[in-house]
């Protein structure tokens, strides 16, 4: 299976993306987009922290599980850098910074619509030797 496949079926099996409107838009880097709505803000009317979160750790969690072996997160990490709210999109493309054999750490960067960096997100995953979780 070619690492494009791979990610492809892996992305139309999370339902919890699926929930959120989330898209995959690319595979090499992975790039997974959101639609903010209303449904998305917390009570200051920007953004929930977890929104921003879940699109960031989806591309993130696409892009570990690549190669085909199993790789679950051991440590995540976002900054928020920039405000968001409904009507924007922001869209997460994921990028392996290290990878060994048995962890692997990657950098996702979150951006708006305009193009501004909202998120900074690190993430590190134990890699299975034989492929299973």
């Amino acid at each position: 299976m070619t690492r494009d496949t791979r990610i492809r079926e892996l992305f139309t099996q999370d339902e919890f993306a699926d929930h959120l409107g989330m898209r995959l838009i690319g595979t090499d880097p992975v790039v997974v987009e959101m639609p903010l709505t209303t449904r998305h803000h917390n009570f200051h009317q920007g953004t929930h922290g977890g929104a921003a979160f879940s699109v960031a750790d989806c591309a993130f969690s696409l892009a570990s599980n690549a190669a085909g072996r199993a790789a679950v997160a051991i440590d995540t990490h976002l900054v928020f850098t920039a405000r968001t709210e409904a009507g924007d999109v922001l869209t997460a493309t994921a990028e392996e910074m290290t990878r060994g054999r048995t962890l692997a750490t990657y950098r996702v960067v979150v951006q708006r619509g305009d193009g501004r960096t909202c998120g900074l997100f690190t993430g590190t995953v134990s890699i299975s030797p034989d492929g299973t979780d």
